[in-house]
């Protein structure tokens, strides 16, 4: 595989919490799934998205998702492969996915909303991990 076909196909299967979130200001095209625990959820989570957890989709993908619909998977963070095992789901099922890269964590790291049972938790950016005087990082 040469380069280029690589990163192709990373970028094909792949999208970052940057993307993600200006897909959802724009109208998402796509159903965003949370697939951690209940727990986890609990805790926060991405505003808009479906909880899912990797376990219960085989089970209730089908149930909830139209076949056919564009799935964007994400969990805990970088060090968690938790998404990428709920996007080998869904493609098993046949559904066109792709894996949020950065996952909850990053989405924190750089000030996102969090959605919590208690209602809307505004973010902070963390300097060490995100532009924090502009919308993005221009990368």
């Amino acid at each position: 595989m040469t380069a280029f076909a690589y990163f192709s196909a990373k970028l094909r299967f792949e999208t970052d919490v940057s993307d993600v979130h200006a897909a959802l200001e724009a109208g998402p095209s796509f159903v965003l799934v949370d697939s951690r625990g209940d727990e986890a959820w609990g805790q926060g989570r991405i505003a808009g998205a479906l909880h899912l957890p990797t376990g219960e989709i085989a089970r209730r993908a089908a149930v909830l998702i139209p076949q056919g619909t564009p799935i964007v998977t994400y969990c805990w963070g970088p060090a968690c492969n938790g998404a990428t095992r709920a996007a080998l789901e869904f493609a098993r099922l046949g559904y066109p996915v792709r894996e949020m890269i950065g996952g909850f964590e990053y989405w924190v790291r750089e000030g996102l909303a969090v959605e919590t049972d208690e209602g809307m938790r505004p973010g902070r950016p963390d300097p060490l991990t995100t532009v924090v005087a502009a919308v993005r990082c221009d990368c």
